[in-house]
């Protein structure tokens, strides 16, 4: 049996795998994000530690044997998060989460102390990632950053709390700012342009390498006599490329979460800096990753919600199925700022060609064309760095929207697939990370694509429409960013 959990910013999951791959329970465990000031997005890591416990133990409940018998445990996790401890383990502060934009002017301090960043890093430093966090922490709480001994990433602090390691994988740690990616390995030079070291940084993995065992302890309380190993696992994107079988040169995948992501999955380090795409590695060795990040996807769509009081579903089923062209009105989805092309952690959203005619209709229509006129942002980045998409799969609660579906694929002019009924997220791949540590077994065989249930094709009809949509779309935030 084996065991994947996957800390996410509004919730732990847990799913309990047999060797077949056969998912036997699954639970989850809901977190609460604090905002104390506009922009500010932060956690308790202890919270983090104690939503596990619980999904755990909800697993153990359902299948006691099966969790008995776990031998590999692996673990996905939101990226970037700034976890800060002292010599003794304690954390110093609550965590500052991915979608924190207080260190914005952080990302230039890097910059001008070391010039060559983002040729070393291969990406653009952004406010979301956690070196410029640390930095924002040594100018506002120099008392906190003196007594900083380490720093860990939101999976990481939970892995500490399971095995005693210091321990990190390599796609998780590529979001930090501080890895050399192309060469897997900390990078002292961009370390000293945060005045830290690494000996303030956790071990390095592959996501497929055990990096321990769970303590006696905390197997006793979770009811795994085997002490199972834990896998080094991989950031949340890159572990759902794992569960939903992206693991492969050019295997690409559309994430419709509150934030999107378009992810291709890469045999060499291929960064494109300049445009903000997000070239990481892979949660298995040998593989890189590029990701284009939209930070408000289906956020866009519950913001629309809210405002017209009217659930999602509802909203986007009054369009009907059929697409005939884009929305009058168009919508710039950069509600939390924007990473993908713009870098751009203060530019917020827009709507622009309102009428008098303009209804809950218009506007729906405009969401779901702006974040798919995103994600071609995205396409074109990936594009500029020398990735070609031959098609994606879909994953994600905004897949539910058939009609957005068909946007999508009209907008990127690419089939998209959607698997067949099942759970391909975090914490399936991180299970499928957990089953390869214990076993050895090769991760091409094990983190295979799920069965296709149908293909999604642009239609053909709307694609001149919507390429002059986009036209005028991608004019919108030149005209805007100085106002």
């Amino acid at each position: 049996m084996y065991l994947g959990l996957d800390i996410g910013t509004s919730g732990v999951k847990a799913i309990l795998i047999d060797a077949r791959q056969r998912v036997l329970a699954s639970a989850t465990a809901p977190l609460k994000v604090s905002r104390p000031k506009p922009g500010w997005s932060e956690q308790a890591p202890e919270d983090w530690w104690k939503a596990c416990n619980r999904a755990v133990k909800a697993l153990a409940e359902a299948k006691p044997k099966a969790v008995a018998a776990v031998e590999g445990i692996g673990l996905s996790g939101q990226q970037h998060g700034a976890t800060l401890l002292d010599k003794a383990d304690k954390v110093l502060r609550p965590a500052i989460l991915w979608n924190d934009a207080r260190s914005f002017a952080e990302c230039r301090d890097i910059e001008e102390r070391e010039p060559r960043a983002r040729k070393i890093a291969g990406n653009i430093p952004l406010a979301g990632f956690t070196a410029p966090k640390l930095v924002w922490v040594k100018k506002h709480e120099p008392r906190i950053f003196d007594r900083v001994a380490k720093v860990l990433l939101p999976k990481d602090y939970v892995r500490l709390r399971m095995t005693g390691d210091h321990a990190s994988d390599m796609s998780d740690s590529s979001g930090t700012f501080w890895l050399d990616v192309a060469r897997r390995a900390w990078s002292d030079e961009l370390l000293a342009a945060t005045d830290m070291s690494r000996d303030q940084m956790p071990r390095l993995f592959e996501g497929t390498e055990a990096t321990g065992r769970l303590t006696s302890e905390v197997a006793k309380a979770w009811g795994m006599p085997k002490r199972p190993v834990v896998a080094g696992g991989g950031g949340d994107n890159p572990a759902s490329a794992c569960g939903i079988g992206a693991v492969k040169p050019g295997a690409a995948f559309i994430s419709l979460g509150t934030s999107g992501v378009l992810f291709v999955s890469n045999q060499r380090f291929m960064p494109n800096a300049a445009r903000a795409v997000h070239a990481f590695c892979h949660a298995v060795p040998g593989a890189w990753h590029q990701m284009g990040v939209i930070l408000s996807a289906t956020g866009s769509l519950e913001w629309l919600a809210s405002l017209l009081k009217t659930p999602a579903p509802k909203l986007t089923a009054a369009l009907g199925k059929t697409l005939a062209g884009p929305s009058p009105a168009l919508f710039l989805p950069y509600l939390s700022g924007e990473r993908t092309p713009v870098a751009d952690a203060q530019i917020r959203g827009l709507v622009m060609g309102l009428g008098h005619e303009s209804d809950a209709n218009i506007l729906t229509h405009a969401v779901l064309d702006g974040v798919a006129f995103a994600f071609r942002d995205s396409l074109e980045a990936l594009k500029a760095a020398g990735t070609n998409v031959a098609r994606v799969t879909a994953v994600g609660g905004g897949t539910r929207s058939q009609l957005w579906l068909k946007i999508i694929a009209t907008v990127l002019d690419l089939p998209v697939d959607v698997p067949a009924d099942g759970d391909f997220g975090g914490a399936f791949g991180a299970a499928r990370l957990g089953l390869i540590a214990a076993t050895g077994a090769d991760f091409a065989s094990v983190c295979s694509a799920p069965r296709i249930a149908n293909t999604i094709t642009p239609e053909a009809r709307a694609r001149e429409a919507y390429a002059k949509a986009y036209a005028r779309y991608v004019q919108i935030y030149p005209s805007i960013r100085e106002i």
